[in-house]
């Protein structure tokens, strides 16, 4: 589907679906440890996570990497690494990320697609990369995440924007201040330049750089009850 991505027919998918997708959308996606686990146990864990998905999300510089790969004083370490990011898939054109916030036990994107199985793919290579990391890590077999992933479409620009504050807000569900959590994109909407895998301008346009009416002062002002009522179809198991 071309044009305004807030125009949509109604062979949409259900709440929470993952079986059909729309191009051209914003998708509200979540998932969460199995039996509701840590799938963060430390700092790193999270750090590692993040690299994946800058990883997936910055264009991939073959260019360099075959570079890499021809040097002939390079050593076995550097070509293999050259070698696996290349064959690595890569999302850069088919997927944004918009907002997204790491907890302990669970993780809330806000992810735009260009095609209907961007998502998915997307998912699946992120999913299994961390699992396989986790599980090579502490030592341990089976699924890390409980069941596939949920995904509920967003239908307008107002759920658009309350949907960033939703996720950005999720600290203070753990009595921890958003403004100061490390594992949200709250700061890169303060600093758009922060971090190139993080694309929040789509939700910046409709505010103001600072001062009154900017995203800070949204973020601030609004009670997030208001935001739970306007954005009630999307909100996904949170704990």
């Amino acid at each position: 589907m071309k044009g305004d991505p807030f125009l949509y027919n109604n062979n949409m998918p259900a709440k929470n679906s993952v079986k059909q997708f729309v191009e051209n959308s914003y998708y509200h996606i979540y998932n969460r440890g199995v039996e509701k686990r840590n799938i963060f146990m430390e700092d790193m864990d999270y750090a590692v996570f993040l690299s994946y998905l800058k990883t997936y999300l910055l264009p991939k510089d073959e260019q360099t990497l075959q570079k890499a790969l021809a040097d002939e004083n390079g050593n076995y370490a550097q070509k293999a690494e050259a070698i696996k990011l290349l064959r690595m898939n890569n999302f850069s054109d088919n997927v944004e990320l918009l907002a997204y916030c790491l907890m302990t036990n669970h993780f809330h994107f806000l992810v735009k697609q260009t095609e209907s199985t961007s998502i998915d793919s997307f998912m699946n290579s992120l999913s299994t990369r961390y699992s396989m990391y986790f599980n090579r890590k502490y030592k341990r077999v089976g699924h890390l995440f409980q069941g596939t992933y949920k995904a509920v479409l967003v239908e307008s620009k107002e759920q658009l924007l309350h949907l960033t504050r939703y996720i950005h807000s999720n600290p203070g569900s753990k009595g921890v201040p958003f403004q100061t959590y490390d594992y949200s994109s709250y700061r890169d909407y303060l600093n758009p330049e922060r971090s190139e895998w993080v694309k929040p301008k789509n939700v910046l346009t409709y505010f103001a750089t600072k001062g009154v009416n900017s995203y800070q002062e949204f973020m601030g002002d609004h009670n997030i009850y208001d935001s739970v009522v306007i954005i009630k179809d999307l909100i996904i198991d949170s704990d």
